[in-house]
């Protein structure tokens, strides 16, 4: 097998479209279907689904994406090992929470840059189980999750607890706090959120289910809701301490059962440390040891 056309086919895997996977790679149309047909015949197995929409991998297609995907990871960490080490260089695939990307990274991303300014960095945001699915497909390098996570091919290492409160633009009394709860709407991220799941728990526990749910891809987009008065949501504390529009946002406290979270970063196991890996969480250990403790709290009322 060509290494040049394990990765024309964990394009077209990634796209599940030939035309979208040339033009990622630079290719003319009929060179990557020409490869892909190589491929198949070589291994003696159809790849891919063909049809109007675009392509599907078939169970044999599925099987080699997984190997490929080492393939060309061992590929890259042979070129890296045997670099000069004297430099961070090249591309560092960083993930994250999209709570974490708004509050801790900034200073460490700033630091980074400063520090490894050859590194071609790339960040991906996203909920907790689909950042650990891309780790452990090789897409990332690491990415900060909700901990714990039971993975055997997984590292994983402490960065920071969090408190998880309830958000909403007023709560005057606790009656009204539990009347809110009952008659708003939640706000969300996607499937596969670590804060959802725990929000949900707690609410089941507690005997309260809201009338509706909306998903969000952003934090943004969910503090202006919460801010405007479109429904609640469950946020790190250090979220609101941060925003801008924390003079507009309340905040209670939850049980501490599911208010409790630990921020980790997360590397595949059988990984090789690379000098840029290794500056950035040498670098992030030391922002968040000294600046990003943890600032839990048992009270309610306006964030400040």
């Amino acid at each position: 097998m060509d290494i040049r056309d394990l990765t024309i086919f964990v394009a077209v895997a990634e796209e599940l479209n030939i035309t979208k996977a040339a033009k990622r790679l630079d290719y003319a149309q009929s060179n990557v279907t020409s490869r892909i047909q190589i491929l198949e015949t070589e291994l003696g197995t159809t790849l891919f689904y063909r049809h109007q929409r675009g392509v599907t991998l078939t169970p044999s297609g599925e099987l080699l994406l997984e190997y490929a995907r080492k393939i060309l990871h061992l590929c890259n960490e042979v070129k890296t090992s045997l670099q000069d080490h004297s430099k961070p260089k090249g591309p560092l695939r960083i993930g994250s929470m999209e709570t974490t990307a708004a509050v801790r990274l900034p200073e460490i991303l700033h630091e980074f840059r400063k520090n490894c300014p050859d590194v071609d960095l790339f960040l991906q945001t996203g909920p907790t189980e689909e950042l650990i699915q891309s780790v452990l497909s090789y897409k990332l390098d690491g990415a900060f999750v909700a901990g714990p996570v039971n993975h055997p091919d997984i590292f994983q290492a402490g960065i920071v607890d969090e408190e998880l409160v309830l958000v909403s633009n007023s709560w005057k009394s606790m009656r009204e706090y539990l009347y809110k709860i009952r008659k708003s709407t939640l706000l969300v991220f996607r499937e596969g959120c670590t804060y959802r799941s725990r929000l949900e728990q707690w609410l089941r526990a507690e005997g309260l289910i809201p009338e509706k749910t909306i998903e969000f891809d952003t934090l943004e987009a969910m503090l202006g809701c919460v801010t405007a008065g479109v429904g609640i949501a469950l946020l790190p504390l250090s979220v609101i301490e941060r925003s801008d529009l924390r003079g507009f946002i309340s905040y209670h406290p939850i049980s501490e059962r599911y208010s409790r979270v630990t921020t980790i970063f997360i590397r595949r196991a059988d990984t090789v440390m690379t000098p840029a890996l290794t500056r950035f969480l040498w670098i992030t250990k030391s922002l968040f040891s000294v600046q990003f403790g943890s600032t839990p709290t048992n009270h309610e009322g306006k964030a400040r």
